[in-house]
């Protein structure tokens, strides 16, 4: 198994199907999650090549883009890793990755079964944390057409991921809604050492913008 070989054609095809996003969740975005996975794969003795796909794969047909279906990405994920020559249990267990690594609503548990899938999922948060989390916050925000802030509309804490997918709230609503949970729900050293550090920008971040939608700075 050319391991290398799989890992750039898979790289190829995730960049031509995310080329042109501008909600956030571009081939840049992959990139960056790739990249702190394979980071914290090697912190923790995790395997690469799982981490590696998984992250590449993690944002394939995702189901904010595919009308809801949240079995989407896993099976685009299969799709593509059956027309590679991979060992018994890889695309399973890329699959499986897959398909529990998205958020889906503050009263929705989503475990890992493997250290591979806590370290790609933690990639994955740490992106929607800190001063990226918020550009791409706002990027999805614009994208959705959803208001930047109205203070007549509390958040949501979602009690079912079908109630967090059919949510219609606001930009800054979201902070509460998931990313300020995002810290407490890390999984490994790593994740949580950088998530808290991201955590109070972000925290720093929405002070100031309500100090400013006052009028007091």
């Amino acid at each position: 198994m050319d391991e290398q070989g799989i890992i750039q054609k898979t790289a190829d095809h995730v960049r031509v199907l995310l080329s042109g996003d501008s909600s956030g969740h571009d081939w840049f975005h992959v990139e960056r999650v790739r990249n702190t996975a394979l980071a914290i794969a090697r912190e923790e003795g995790a395997d690469e090549f799982i981490v590696d796909l998984a992250a590449l794969l993690h944002d394939v047909a995702d189901w904010k883009f595919a009308d809801g279906d949240h079995t989407a990405s896993p099976r685009a994920a299969r799709r593509w890793l059956e027309t590679q020559e991979l060992v018994p249990g890889v695309i399973e267990h890329v699959e499986e990755i897959v398909a529990s690594l998205s958020f889906k609503g503050a009263g929705v548990a989503t475990p890992m079964r493997t250290l591979e899938g806590q370290i790609v999922q933690d990639a994955d948060r740490l992106d929607a944390l800190g001063a990226i989390g918020i550009a791409r916050t706002f990027a999805y925000g614009g994208h959705k057409g959803q208001a930047l802030h109205d203070p007549a509309i509390p958040p949501q804490m979602h009690a079912s991921f079908e109630a967090y997918k059919s949510n219609v709230g606001t930009t800054i609503n979201h902070f509460y809604e998931k990313l300020l949970l995002l810290k407490d729900r890390m999984n490994t050293a790593a994740g949580k050492r950088l998530a808290a550090e991201r955590h109070a920008f972000m925290e720093r971040f929405l002070e100031q913008f309500f100090a400013e939608w006052q009028g007091q700075r």
